[in-house]
């Protein structure tokens, strides 16, 4: 356990440095201020940023995958349908609610939408749609097909959105469905369609267990376009604390408290469902309970050093550097935004885990190299563009629309696995620093270019983007490694077809 605990303490200390090595270097630039203090409690937050994920990486890898693997193949194996879908249900509500990322994202639209309505609306979203995700394996449908019908009736309530005047609220529906699919909810959610693939087997059982996360990430997007458009009253967004020192005045005791509580609540309520379907169902040997139980312990222990470390250090810092920066210069925060892209997800550890696992299934045919450098651009030029969106002041559909259709018309041309794979990796490149540190910048970048009332409606929608991207450079990459064997194998019949060598051939007899 401690050689694990080490090697997920070098991950996490690989994905916050790149963060902190960027502001340090800030710090001594002549048009960025920031005080000694600043730097310090930031730096001191990146130490319990390193330990939080750490331990909650450790406890996701004990409790949450075990707990999604054991739930798909034991519903599976009782050959009860209707009991495997209900269960997965409300797992999913359990599993997102206590998802840290959706925390971050709530707490900053507290002065539009309610935390506790918000999160219980995009925790029905996942659960609904984890249903249909169930539904999908178990039946073998197609993932394209589904993926165009749904993406299809997205686009269509955000055009209800734009005609009854809440369009404002499009950007921050396309980030709930990026900030679901987080360190909580996706080890589950995978294991989860593991588990049901490897029970019901069949020659496309690899290929069937991902998609889950692809779909699971629509529900959220629907379900606060659906609570947005039958909402009333006034959608104005105010700028909440932001100031560091505003912050250390309230007192860090209470954030810890009121943390440790949220976190304690949403747990609870997993460990009470997961029990209750154990005793009745699972059967689990008291050895694995017990594993499960130490490795929710480090979960629980590591949500609140992620969280609360997220909230005093790093997404003042954040908004900092945006409102400076985009104060300074337009161009530089563009620049910035490119930049500090193609660092933070480099430094993402799941997308190493990603890159080994497109180079497996693939057979070498997509290199981790070509996949990250890919990735990295990707999400640079996403945050890049994101941040010329806040500049000039435009709708987010004239990125989202464009992307989506050029990535479902990929899924049309190579086959379902590098589609399944690309849609779920989105939540890989949206990782834990996205929402914490990425998206604080862009609402004090926006603050400082548009003013607070563009804040929803230009600065939100910042995750989307990040999320989207993988959807097309995985597909591409796809698509060149596809073609490029097709056009090796017809050039070698063609040398075949057009050699001139006569071949002499003896029998013996």
């Amino acid at each position: 356990m401690l050689s694990n605990l080490l090697e997920k303490s070098k991950e996490s200390l690989i994905s916050v440095l790149p963060v902190v090595v960027t502001v340090i270097i800030m710090y001594f630039l002549p048009f960025f201020s920031m005080s000694v203090r600043e730097l310090l409690v930031f730096l001191i937050c990146a130490v319990f940023l390193i330990i939080g994920i750490s331990l909650f990486n450790l406890g996701a890898d004990m409790a949450l995958t075990p707990i999604g693997e054991h739930v798909g193949s034991g519903l599976t194996k009782t050959r009860k349908f209707t009991l495997l879908i209900l269960i997965s249900f409300f797992m999913g509500v359990l599993i997102t609610i206590a998802e840290p990322d959706l925390s971050v994202l709530a707490e900053q639209v507290k002065a539009v939408i309610n935390p506790s309505v918000l999160i219980f609306c995009v925790g029905f979203g996942v659960g609904l749609l984890l249903v249909i995700a169930i539904v999908k394996i178990v039946f073998q449908a197609d993932l394209g097909k589904l993926l165009m019908l749904f993406y299809a009736f997205l686009f269509a309530i955000s055009t209800l959105l734009i005609e009854t005047g809440h369009s404002s609220m499009i950007p921050l529906s396309f980030d709930s469905g990026g900030v679901t699919t987080g360190p909580v909810t996706v080890p589950f959610i995978m294991s989860l369609g593991v588990g049901i693939a490897g029970v019901i087997g069949g020659k496309n059982s690899k290929e069937n267990a991902f998609g889950l996360i692809a779909l699971c990430s629509i529900g959220p997007m629907i379900a606060v376009m659906l609570l947005s458009l039958f909402s009333s009253g006034n959608l104005n967004y105010s700028v909440g604390e932001y100031s560091m020192t505003a912050i250390l005045n309230s007192g860090i005791g209470k954030i810890i408290v009121k943390t440790v509580w949220e976190i304690a609540k949403a747990l609870f309520l997993i460990i009470l469902f997961f029990l209750i379907v154990n005793f009745t169902v699972l059967k689990l040997p008291s050895k694995k309970l017990i594993q499960i139980g130490i490795g929710l312990a480090y979960t629980f222990a590591g949500l609140v050093a992620f969280l609360t470390a997220v909230q005093v250090g790093f997404m003042p810092v954040g908004y900092l550097l945006g409102t400076q920066l985009a104060g300074y210069s337009k161009n530089i925060i563009i620049v910035f935004g490119f930049i500090i892209g193609t660092v933070v997800v480099l430094a993402e550890p799941a997308v190493h885990v990603l890159n080994n696992q497109v180079e497996e299934i693939t057979g070498g045919t997509v290199t981790k190299k070509s996949l990250l450098i890919a990735l990295s651009v990707g999400v640079g030029i996403s945050i890049g563009l994101s941040m010329i969106r806040i500049v000039y002041g435009f709708s987010l559909l004239y990125y989202i629309v464009p992307g989506y259709l050029i990535a479902l018309t990929l899924s049309i041309s190579v086959p379902g696995m590098y589609s399944a794979i690309a849609f779920d990796s989105g939540g890989v490149a949206s990782g834990p620093l996205t929402s914490s540190f990425i998206l604080p910048m862009a609402i004090g970048a926006c603050m400082t270019v548009a003013g607070e009332d563009k804040i929803l409606e230009s600065a939100f929608g910042i995750v989307a983007m990040v999320a989207m991207t993988p959807l097309i450079t995985i597909q591409l990459l796809g698509f060149r490694a596809i073609t490029e064997r097709r056009i090796r194998e017809n050039l070698t019949i063609r040398k075949i077809m057009q050699s001139d060598d006569e071949q002499i051939i003896y029998f013996d007899v």
